[in-house]
């Protein structure tokens, strides 16, 4: 009998041992889609979700609470943000904001769109949208201009009624940039784009450093180095055509030859 109920004993432990096992073997929810969207937000700066233009990230989470996303933006871009809450069935009248600040954590102001927009009682969703100033390479340092890096993008309710508070909202999240050429581009660049921990990236002789790089994202061509734009191109074709047109304006005011009347000089 003691037998039996040793051997009980033991194969009621093995049984709660494997049940945790077979849990942790079971697929947890991902954090992005198929198409490599993400489906969540972050709540700081520190923890924003990285989301690549061009894709639309979403997220579920509670009004009231602050969700942070960002997004690589380069020199010579003119980033447009898009943001859509889905708001519950029946609710108050609720006002929603974006705000984007660049590397250095600035806010910067939007050139237009609606930035924040009030939602009336019971409407499905609010859009709201942030057109920024263009992308300079280069910046004097007193200056806000927006410069090459990482962007972040907040959205929250600024008012909100109490009633309320914490009921359960969708996001949906959207960059999308407009290439501004040469018209956009400055005489200088930045030594590296203001993307966090840029300061501890690992030497090429340190390739066992394991100091965290925090952002990932960067442009799908690669960062621009700041001296190459389409003027120069422009520029070559102007220097071509104004010496075309002096070599043209030299053989028409040049003449046939010595004016009549006007004897040879010895």
């Amino acid at each position: 009998m003691r037998a039996t109920r040793v051997l009980g004993a033991a194969l009621l432990t093995l049984g709660l041992a494997a049940a945790p096992a077979a849990a942790d073997s079971s697929p947890s929810p991902s954090a992005s889609r198929d198409d490599g969207a993400p489906t969540r937000a972050g709540t700081s700066f520190r923890t924003a979700t990285e989301v690549e233009q061009g894709r639309t990230a979403t997220a579920r989470a509670s009004a009231g609470d602050y969700l942070y996303w960002s997004f690589p933006a380069d020199a010579g871009q003119r980033p447009t943000v898009h943001a859509t809450v889905k708001l519950p069935a029946s609710h108050a009248a609720e006002t929603w904001q974006i705000d984007v600040y660049d590397g250095l954590r600035r806010r910067q102001a939007c050139q237009y769109g609606a930035q924040t927009r009030t939602a009336p009682a019971d409407a499905a969703s609010v859009e709201l949208e942030c057109v920024l100033r263009t992308v300079r390479a280069w910046a004097e340092p007193w200056a806000n201009d927006p410069l090459p890096g990482t962007y972040y993008v907040r959205l929250t309710a600024v008012r909100l009624p109490a009633t309320d508070l914490g009921r359960p909202v969708g996001a949906e999240l959207r960059v999308d940039s407009r290439d501004m050429g040469g018209a956009a581009a400055v005489d200088g660049a930045l030594a590296e784009p203001l993307v966090p921990g840029v300061a501890t990236r690992a030497e090429p002789d340190q390739e066992n450093d394991d100091r965290a790089v925090l952002a990932d994202l960067e442009p799908e061509d690669g960062w621009a180095s700041g001296w190459w734009s389409d003027r120069w191109v422009w520029t070559a074709v102007g220097g071509a055509l104004a010496a075309l047109a002096g070599v043209a304006g030299y053989r028409l005011t040049r003449g046939s030859g010595r004016p009549p009347g006007v004897p040879p000089t010895a």
